[in-house]
């Protein structure tokens, strides 16, 4: 997955601005507005499987909503899901490769971990989802008390091999890594217990192959979904007090399936009753066809926002990421956006520091962000990933770590002065909001517009979930602030 666009949580800004993977864990069990079905209603029967179950989620919208189908399977199976790892007999830490930091504040956070052991000698830690695909049997050799590995096409095995470590039926320290071309999870109920958005995967892994990018090596080629089963689990998140859903894959608007292209999946589930907001994550910009447009354009639930992620303004660049686009066609992708569907928000992915990039280069990418003039941009410093293709570049190529800090706070402050523009145009305009969570300062919430812009404003928390028409008042460059109207 390029990117992910709702979860901005605070992380250090060293080498990113508002990085969408962040790497610090997500409880999925807070701030939630609403009660879900409750666990002890669901129709099971006690089984010696059973146990409590914590699990900690790092990365992307895809790994949220695995952690939610995870939790659905150990439910279905007997187990009770907790809020806190000192009261589970079994921990998860499921995880992010993107990003050598992700993994080295996971290696750290395993470690802390292991002092649940002391009160729960029997406790099972298991280190599930991409990096635990991507290091295999390493995590156990190098992490010490990981009693289980498991990757992203493996998680129907879980609650059995748990439950066998548990009954020491089995040693510990298994692995389960196999990538399965047909795994979608269908019949899967998840459990959704954070946030006002009912994240719904439409498409597990990716056939494009960017040189920079660990996903496909990770999760496997593309698999999508099918139409219905998309469409039952949109209904069944209505049905869960849901009103916005969010389409995910790693590049989403590839999706096929039969006669049905993303296009078709996205008009129909903009059509499910009870729906009032959709959106979808993370599209490739070569499938940003004028079908798509003309949906987002005619659909009143479809939100006026889309993410390109252009990654570089260097067509040099662009060549050697495998991007199969040109700074060109890129540009001509963000005419038609903004012709079709008047007062779209555009958000993108940069990565500064890719092996090769000369200062032109860069300079190709400052020009083409003050061109396009984005919304919301998450810019990255390079990060090597063993396994990509971009290791095999000669050893000159690689740009040195000073140069590509250098070239990172550039962008940002670019990006940042853009941003702050285009914001600042919009102060004293009224905005439909959707309420997220409690804001920080007393008598405040969050929620986000139809653009995907953050409002704070003075709301009750007890309207966590619903709508509300602000207006807004002010800015502070990347965040507004309103009052109700």
């Amino acid at each position: 997955m390029e990117r992910t666009e709702l979860v901005t949580l605070k992380t250090p800004r060293a080498d990113r601005l508002r990085d969408p993977r962040p790497d610090r864990p997500r409880d999925l069990r807070a701030d939630r507005p609403r009660e879900p079905r409750p666990l002890d209603a669901r129709p099971r029967d006690p089984r010696p499987l059973g146990g409590r179950v914590y699990i900690e989620t790092y990365g992307c919208q895809m790994n949220i909503n695995d952690t939610e189908l995870m939790e659905g399977l150990l439910v279905d199976e007997g187990f009770v899901s907790v809020d806190a790892p000192e009261r589970a007999d079994v921990i998860l830490v499921n995880t992010c490769a993107i990003r050598e930091h992700a993994e080295q504040r996971v290696r750290g956070r395993i470690g802390e971990l292991q002092r649940h052991r002391k009160r729960r000698a029997g406790l099972v830690l298991g280190v599930t989802g991409c990096m635990a695909q991507r290091l295999g049997p390493r995590l156990i050799e190098e992490a010490a008390g990981v009693d289980l590995v498991a990757g992203p096409d493996a998680y129907r095995a879980l609650p059995e091999l748990i439950g066998s470590i548990r009954a020491n039926a089995i040693e510990r320290g298994q692995t389960l890594l196999g990538l399965d071309a047909e795994e979608n999870y269908e019949g899967v109920d998840s459990v959704r217990r954070e946030g006002v958005s009912a994240w719904i995967t439409v498409q597990r892994g990716c056939d494009h192959r960017c040189t920079f990018c660990i996903v496909p090596y990770v999760r496997g080629p593309e698999k999508n979904r099918t139409p219905e089963a998309v469409l039952a689990e949109t209904r069944r998140a209505v049905e869960d007090g849901f009103t916005e859903v969010v389409l995910l894959g790693q590049t989403v608007n590839s999706y096929e399936s039969g006669d049905w292209n993303f296009a078709t999946l996205l008009r129909a589930v903009s059509r499910v009753d009870g729906i009032r907001r959709v959106r979808f994550t993370s599209p490739h910009p070569n499938d940003v066809t004028p079908e798509l447009l003309e949906v987002m354009a005619g659909e009143p639930t479809v939100c006026r926002q889309l993410h390109l992620p252009v990654q570089s303004g260097s067509d040099r660049i662009l060549k050697r990421m495998v991007r199969r686009y040109t700074s060109e066609g890129f540009l001509g992708k963000v005419e038609a956006a903004r012709r079709e569907v008047p007062g779209i928000a555009l958000s993108t992915d940069v990565i500064v520091g890719f092996p090769g990039e000369a200062e032109a280069d860069f300079e190709a990418t400052l020009e083409l962000m003050r061109d396009v003039r984005f919304d919301d941009a998450y810019l990255y410093k390079y990060s090597l990933r063993e396994g990509t293709p971009a290791t095999r570049f000669p050893a000159g190529d690689f740009v040195p770590d000073d140069v590509g800090s250098e070239r990172l706070e550039r962008l940002i402050g670019e990006h940042r002065a853009i941003q702050r523009e285009i914001n600042e145009s919009e102060v004293g305009s009224r905005r439909e909001v959707l309420i997220e969570r409690s804001a920080r300062s007393a008598g405040d919430v969050l929620g986000r517009t139809e653009q995907n812009k953050v409002v704070a404003f003075p709301g009750d928390p007890c309207r966590i979930g619903t709508y509300a028409q602000v207006r807004l008042t002010g800015t502070t460059g990347a965040t507004f602030m309103g009052r109700p109207c």
